[in-house]
């Protein structure tokens, strides 16, 4: 018999999901959060200390509405957003930390991913390490404010497309859109002017496919792109600051 007195204890890497109760432990839903838990995070039980941070991690490639060759290390955006649409809803979580580790991946995941941080109402604090490529800078520059590792990277290009192309003006109008989008969010969320960012996007010479630059962490700072160097730990005072400050704000607005 469940204690009524005592209020649901949630996980705090997935607040959506609480805790199977001591009289719970061993039946059937615990032993599946145990598997979960196996699955998604490489160990039996995780650290269950109660924090009010919500930390998601985007790492490998974001992947879209096409499914990525199993061998991909990928973050799907089906399982982001509806992590972000609990850590809103949750009363206990107060700020959310995104770690970020990311090739890139599909346009328009990343874009809606950006959209969801930017629109939280609660503190949001990004953090880059290794690297930020692609459509990970739109994620990157989404939250209140960001940091990057002095040793991590960003990687600025034009959108590209693989694959068989039908129609090619049309292609190119609806890539000229994209692209659009794309550097709005970008020039919107961080200090980085449009023309700088441009100007990095079709530098020729340094990448590859002989279009883009990769922005080393201090470069980006310089840019305007991220806001600050730094690790976990300034990350984390950073983000414990911008909840000191919503929650004076909103003990404002009561006495109001």
């Amino acid at each position: 018999m469940t204690n009524l007195g005592q209020p649901p204890q949630y996980d705090p890497n997935y607040p959506e999901r609480p805790f199977p109760t001591p009289d719970e432990q061993g039946s059937p839903a615990a032993g599946t959060a145990i598997a979960e838990n196996i699955e998604r995070l490489g160990q039996t039980n995780p650290v269950a200390d109660e924090s009010n941070i919500y930390c998601l991690t985007i790492v490998g490639q974001v992947e879209g509405h096409i499914m990525l060759p199993p061998q991909n290390k990928t973050t799907k955006y089906e399982h982001i957003i509806p992590q972000l649409v609990a850590a809103e809803q949750s009363d206990k979580i107060e700020g959310v930390l995104i770690i970020l580790n990311t090739v890139g991946g599909d346009v328009e995941a990343g874009l809606a991913i950006s959209e969801m941080i930017a629109s939280l109402s609660k503190p949001t604090v990004t953090l880059v390490l290794g690297g930020g490529h692609s459509i990970g800078v739109p994620i990157a520059v989404a939250s209140d404010y960001s940091f990057i590792a002095e040793s991590a990277t960003m990687t600025i290009h034009p959108i590209r497309l693989n694959g068989l192309v039908i129609g090619v003006p049309q292609s190119f109008e609806y890539l000229e859109k994209m692209q659009e989008r794309v550097t709005r969010f970008i020039t919107l969320h961080s200090r980085i002017t449009e023309q700088t960012l441009k100007d990095l996007m079709l530098k020729t010479g340094e990448l590859a496919r002989d279009i883009g630059t990769t922005v080393v962490g201090r470069d980006a700072v310089q840019y305007g792109l991220i806001d600050e160097i730094g690790g976990l730990g300034p990350a984390m005072a950073k983000l414990r600051q911008l909840m000191e400050q919503s929650r004076a704000q909103r003990g404002r607005m009561m006495v109001q």
